[in-house]
């Protein structure tokens, strides 16, 4: 079995952290494919032997520069993209990550973007619309609102 992102042969586990301020949620642009220049939670995959909270701390700090505190699962998804098909090649699986999104909370630092973050914003969730962002994103950010609020 390989582990390369692209092609795989399995899907990849990632995670991702819907982190809530009030009437915000801080969104990353990514800056490496896919989804290269789409506005999304910060998050990213899950190493060999790495405990999903483990990973999900580790990806925030690398993209955002903050520590957080997890409040409760938020949902879990399935993101599949098929390479387009060229001539007569059989239709193959481009990525294909299984995500695991919590909801979290800034405990100690300020929002920067590292690693393959582009940029980092505070957005305010009325406002998701006019952003160019990854699929589902705004359905899981008010999924995320109930879930740290207690529902």
């Amino acid at each position: 079995m390989t582990f390369a992102r692209e092609y795989p042969d399995a899907p990849r586990v990632g995670v991702g952290a819907v982190i809530l301020d009030g009437d915000r949620v801080l969104l990353v642009k990514r800056g490496q494919p896919p989804s290269q220049g789409k506005w999304s939670i910060p998050g990213g995959l899950v190493y060999l032997g790495e405990r999903i909270e483990d990973a999900l701390r580790r990806e925030v700090m690398e993209e955002c520069g903050v520590a957080v505190r997890l409040l409760g699962l938020c949902g879990v998804i399935d993101r599949v993209r098929l390479a387009p098909l060229n001539g007569s090649e059989p239709e193959r699986v481009h990525y294909h990550y299984v995500i695991i999104d919590y909801v979290a909370a800034i405990e100690s630092g300020v929002p920067r973007a590292g690693s393959d973050a582009a940029e980092v914003r505070w957005v305010p969730i009325a406002d998701l619309d006019r952003y160019d962002t990854t699929d589902g994103l705004a359905a899981m950010v008010h999924r995320a609102v109930t879930v740290g609020q207690g529902g």
